[in-house]
């Protein structure tokens, strides 16, 4: 009797808690489609700001990187604030305090936890606002180069000469060096020969200076640079450097490619010969010795 009692007791007030909470619900409703509303609204509002944005730095900041940094911190910014507000039209602020309350302890957990990854954010942050480098550059890094084909906040993804792509994290990326080609439209280049050692040095020097000046235009300041740097097995070595348009390492050996071919046409019509190491072997040398250890024995 006791137990039948209390079992519909307890059903009773179970009902009761649900009556409660099913009347709060319907008077509460005007209050969550309002919410829902504001949530929409404001989604709607952080896109429209978000390709506004977009569009007015456009024309400003040549940096995709940092249009697209701006872009994503402006839309989550405007969609908080309409969150913020939904929970407010639906009086849960102290809801909201435990939520911000909780935040900080929660952050604190999750950045001990996910330090890497929080490594690799503001990286990304970082490389996006740097001037040093931009979507479209040709970068060489840790003997991987190509052109920048993404900055974002994990990670920046290189194009390579291939057409493969490359994945590199941003903190990997940062604590390591890199050539950025992009950033000067001109670049010095040499190219290395070496000539027989019956050549006129001084015709050799001057034969290169006229072919590499006629055929690559040096701008102020620049000039054509010739050295001969060392005598070597079978031929006195020499070096040229002279500048170009290079943005990227194709450029540098276009430029190479053109200016050995110019040098080898230029020495042939002159007579001027480009050795290669010879070794010469003396076997009668070798006869003799072995005859006087004939002898010997």
């Amino acid at each position: 009797m006791y137990d039948k009692f209390s079992f519909e007791n307890t059903l009773s007030k179970l009902w009761d808690k649900l009556d409660g909470w099913l009347d709060a619900i319907i008077l509460k409703l005007p209050n969550f489609v309002l919410a829902i509303i504001i949530m929409i609204m404001f989604y709607f509002i952080a896109k429209g700001v978000r390709n506004l944005l977009r569009k007015f730095l456009l024309g400003r900041i040549s940096q995709k990187s940092i249009q697209d940094i701006v872009a994503k911190i402006v839309f989550v910014s405007i969609f908080l604030v309409g969150f913020f507000i939904a929970l407010g039209v639906l009086n849960l602020n102290k809801v909201l305090t435990s939520v911000l309350a909780g935040a900080g302890v929660v952050g604190l957990a999750v950045g001990l936890a996910l330090q890497g990854t929080l490594s690799n954010t503001f990286g990304g942050v970082i490389l996006s606002f740097m001037p040093n480098i931009r979507i479209n550059d040709f970068i060489e890094t840790n003997d991987t180069e190509g052109f920048v084909s993404e900055i974002s906040l994990r990670n920046i993804v290189l194009r390579k000469t291939d057409n493969n792509y490359v994945v590199i994290p941003n903190s990997k990326f940062i604590e390591n060096t890199f050539t950025n080609y992009s950033l000067s439209k001109r670049s010095r280049i040499s190219v290395s020969c070496g000539i027989g050692y019956e050549s006129n040095l001084q015709k050799v020097e001057d034969l290169v200076l006229r072919v590499i000046s006629e055929n690559f235009n040096q701008k102020k300041g620049e000039d054509v640079e010739f050295f001969f740097t060392e005598f070597g097995d079978s031929s006195i070595n020499f070096i040229t450097r002279f500048w170009v348009d290079m943005i990227s390492t194709k450029q540098e050996f276009e430029a190479k490619h053109k200016a050995i071919k110019l040098i080898k046409m230029s020495f042939d019509s002159e007579g001027i010969n480009i050795p290669f190491p010879i070794r010469t072997l003396d076997f009668g040398k070798n006869r003799l010795q072995l005859d006087v250890d004939k002898e010997e024995k």
